[in-house]
């Protein structure tokens, strides 16, 4: 069965993203200061089987490789597809099709990008793209509305050892208390990944 997850790099303290210089344009403006939440990609000597380019730590490569393997379509908040410039045209993952989330028609999207008005109907699209695969999951306000919709089945945390004291956060208010159970977690030069199983 398509589980739906999410899997983002994450500061201790609980940013996606850092501090963007005042009065920079939100399009394209990336992470901040935080560009280093995302050394552990390049910083080892194990290259990925999935994305070009990316050379990790060995256990960071396992953890890695074996989540993007999973995927077969994602999902992304409007605000996460124009703070990385529209995926150029494609998306996070070399092959899954993305799906992004606006209250209003996104006319930038091209290719194998294709608009949803809301949560439930994105996740239900993308379940049907991705086949016998599972759904990825990006951006902060994205991923706390699939949660209050209980959409999400596992949220996996790439957690940094940094504290940033500021940007964007990764998880929004939520109506109530959300139950974890961890199932596993892996130490990492310069990572720790936390594999979490929401309980319902």
């Amino acid at each position: 069965m398509t589980k739906v997850f999410s899997a983002l790099s994450v500061s201790v303290d609980g940013y996606i993203s850092g501090r963007r210089p005042e009065g920079a344009d939100e399009t394209g403006s990336g992470l901040g200061d935080a560009g280093t939440l995302f050394d552990w990609y390049f910083t080892g000597d194990t290259p990925s089987t999935v994305f070009d380019g990316f050379k990790l730590a060995a256990p960071s490569a396992k953890v890695f490789d074996s989540l993007a393997s999973r995927v077969g379509a994602t999902v992304v908040g409007h605000a996460t597809y124009t703070h990385s410039s529209h995926f150029a045209g494609g998306g996070p993952h070399p092959s899954a099709p993305l799906f992004v989330v606006s209250h209003q028609k996104v006319p930038e999207l091209s290719g194998t990008q294709t608009w949803a008005a809301t949560v439930q109907e994105a996740v239900e699209s993308a379940r049907a793209a991705a086949g016998e695969k599972d759904v990825a999951l990006m951006g902060g306000v994205l991923v706390t509305e699939a949660i209050k919709a209980g959409l999400v089945d596992e949220v996996i945390l790439h957690q940094v050892p940094l504290l940033l004291g500021g940007g964007r956060a990764f998880f929004r208010e939520l109506p109530e208390q959300v139950r974890l159970r961890l199932v596993d977690a892996v130490p990492a030069p310069g990572v720790t990944h936390l594999h979490y199983e929401i309980l319902r």
